[in-house]
């Protein structure tokens, strides 16, 4: 009989997770927002980010109108479902911007902790 220990897994399971739960510790907080449309007229706004249990983020955008979503951090790269056709996406800079698009590419938006 072959006996496997799932401590090793566990604590393999364990040690991938704490990157990905720091990164999205670091994106967590508010942000001033700043887009462009696909018609090319210029937004802006706030954003807050908050975590959720399951490690996912809610995404709640203030920008003209509401709009709310569900997001996941893969790497740098967070994608937030919102209820469009497409999800948005954006890039996790290192200095804490995030640099996204939205509409499948048509939309534009700038996520940053500093007013510009």
């Amino acid at each position: 009989m072959i006996r496997f220990s799932l401590l090793p897994l566990a604590a393999a399971a364990l040690f991938a997770a704490a990157p990905i739960a720091q990164a999205q510790q670091n994106i967590l907080g508010d942000y001033y927002a700043y887009g462009r449309n696909a018609d090319g007229s210029a937004y802006s706004g706030t954003v807050a980010i908050s975590g959720n249990a399951d490690g996912t983020v809610t995404v709640d955008w203030s920008v003209g109108s509401s709009y709310s979503g569900v997001g996941v951090l893969n790497g740098d790269v967070l994608t937030v479902e919102w209820g469009a056709d497409h999800p948005a996406f954006y890039i996790v800079m290192p200095d804490g911007e995030l640099h996204g698009t939205w509409g499948d590419g048509a939309g534009l938006e700038l996520l940053s902790r500093n007013p510009r």
